[in-house]
């Protein structure tokens, strides 16, 4: 049996999509350390399968499984409601599930990748937020990219289409830069609450993300990649290392503050904001 340490005894944690890849190396290195994590995501085999892997790898059981699918804002809001129900504090959400050339729109009718990437996670921290504050010192870490910086703005009209591009690649750089605009704005809206945001890049990953990518291509592009723990370094920095407790809103890679896009501009984080407001109680 693994020897837990106690460093993160008493936190709780939720990861998005922590059944695989980087989210299933970010669980297990939390838990490791002694936290208690809930892994939220849509394949109730795959969740639970992960939580008993974890457990055993870890030593940890205080591990378990919510069901999420964050291309149902009706799913969306039953997660958030079960765990309330748990009564307990939430220290630290991980905002970390994501899709990547993939086409289609969800069940609320927005483009597939900003839907779950964005709208999804949106609604997800929106209905925490309360408990966040409550177990403050709280954090939001969402998992960007550094495809943000090729998008050049958000088309508010084209979220609430299918999705337009062949690739579905185009989309997703939008998507990530609604990760960095959400995580500023975030960081706007809570401070006084206890609660800081970070969002970050975690390098070039090959993980279950691109699982839509044909064979033969998939396993080339996968060469170079990093392993999923590896990816996961900058993850679990935001969201337990003391180094960044006094920061909130900014942008990280490789465990180090960078500048985001110049497209992440506080105006567009604003009106980011307040579309998705909107549309979540519509």
């Amino acid at each position: 049996m693994a020897v837990v340490s106690a460093d993160l005894a008493g936190r709780t944690f939720m990861v998005t999509g922590g059944n695989t890849g980087i989210g299933r190396a970010t669980a297990a290195g939390l838990a490791r350390r002694g936290g208690r994590v809930y892994l939220a995501c849509r394949s109730p085999d795959k969740g639970r399968a992960a939580v008993v892997d974890i457990v055993a790898a870890t030593g940890n059981d205080a591990v378990a499984f919510l069901p999420l699918d964050l291309a149902s804002l009706a799913s969306v809001r039953q997660c958030a409601e079960r765990f309330l129900a748990l009564g307990e504090p939430l220290h630290v959400l991980i905002n970390n599930a994501g899709v990547a050339g993939r086409r289609g729109i969800t069940t609320d009718g927005f483009e597939l990748t900003f839907g779950v990437n964005h709208l999804g996670h949106f609604a997800l921290t929106a209905a925490l937020l309360d408990r966040l504050a409550a177990s403050a010192p709280a954090r939001v870490v969402t998992v960007a990219s550094d495809a943000h910086y090729q998008a050049p703005g958000v088309d508010f009209a084209a979220v609430r289409r299918p999705t337009a591009s062949l690739t579905g690649m185009p989309e997703y750089a939008v998507s990530k830069l609604c990760n960095v605009l959400f995580s500023a704005e975030l960081a706007r809206r809570t401070a006084g609450r206890g609660i800081t945001a970070y969002a970050l890049h975690p390098g070039v990953v090959a993980s279950d993300i691109w699982r839509r990518v044909p064979w033969p291509v998939r396993p080339l592009i996968k060469l170079r990649m990093l392993s999923p723990e590896r990816g996961a370094t900058t993850s679990l920095y935001c969201a337990a290392s003391g180094s960044v407790a006094a920061a909130s809103g900014r942008y990280y890679e490789d465990s180090h503050e960078r500048e985001p896009s110049n497209s992440a501009t506080a105006d567009l984080a604003r009106a980011l904001w307040e579309h998705s407001q909107a549309w979540i109680t519509a």
